[in-house]
């Protein structure tokens, strides 16, 4: 059977890198990527087993992700977060993958929580994430929401990784505050053409909020449901007005 390198990116996640850790026990080797953690990410870690190597992010994920698969020694990797988990029933299924061998990028559903509990729809509403491939040719570009890059064919493993994604509000806003400013730096090192308050300001945040609320069933999720599309309307909003700044004023017509 191919042996299978877990890759974990952390920085100051005591309170989840030992069931992050404890998720993912049937690994060959579990690295973690330790962002020069400030409290006892790096000594809890040890202490399941994990290797800890410490390298400073400086704002760079996909970089950080590419370090992760070079300090790999196994032909297979699982890329997880510190506050996602690997099922039992996934457990078992991504074991069976590794026994085949067959050379494909797999795609896990997440199941994503807030305050530890399970979000259904909306903005929250469980995603696929390409996490388990051959580590040969593979790597990521980009910031926020990095590109994977792979020679593979994409198949979706039918059990999914829990996904506990925010614990409070703060921690909510916080990511909320460092993605808006990330992406507003893209979109204007990419180039993308002058923000039109009517189009960016205006429309396309009304967009995002009846996607996520109407389409995507955010109304069925209650009150939780009804925050969250309102939260990515401004989202989508803010995104915008600071990219924006890089073009001055938006301008009045589309």
């Amino acid at each position: 059977m191919n042996k299978l390198s877990v890759l974990i990116v952390a920085r100051n996640e005591e309170k989840n890198i030992a069931d992050c850790i404890q998720s993912v026990n049937f690994a060959d080797e579990i690295v973690v990527i330790d962002d020069f953690s400030t409290d006892k990410t790096a000594e809890i870690a040890t202490s399941l087993g994990a290797k800890v190597v410490q390298r400073a992010m400086n704002g760079d994920w996909s970089g950080q992700q590419n370090f992760s698969i070079q300090q790999a020694t196994h032909d297979w990797v699982l890329l997880i977060d510190a506050d996602e988990r690997i099922t039992p029933p996934l457990a078992q299924e991504i074991q069976q993958k590794l026994a085949d061998g067959e050379p494909f990028a797999y795609r896990i559903k997440r199941l994503n929580h807030f305050h530890r509990k399970l979000v259904r729809f909306g903005a929250l509403h469980p995603d696929f994430v390409t996490r388990l491939l051959p580590k040969k040719d593979f790597y990521l570009t980009g910031q926020v929401h990095p590109q994977l890059h792979y020679p593979y064919p994409e198949k979706k493993l039918k059990n999914p990784m829990l996904h506990y994604t925010y614990d409070n509000w703060d921690a909510y806003y916080r990511k909320f505050d460092q993605y808006t400013k990330l992406i507003a730096i893209r979109y204007h090192e990419e180039n993308k053409k002058s923000v039109y308050f009517l189009r960016d300001i205006i429309l396309r945040p009304l967009w995002a909020f009846i996607k996520v609320y109407i389409f995507h069933l955010g109304f069925l999720d209650g009150k939780i449901g009804w925050i969250l599309a309102v939260n990515h309307y401004f989202y989508t909003m803010t995104k915008y007005v600071r990219f924006a700044e890089h073009k001055h004023y938006p301008k009045d017509n589309p």
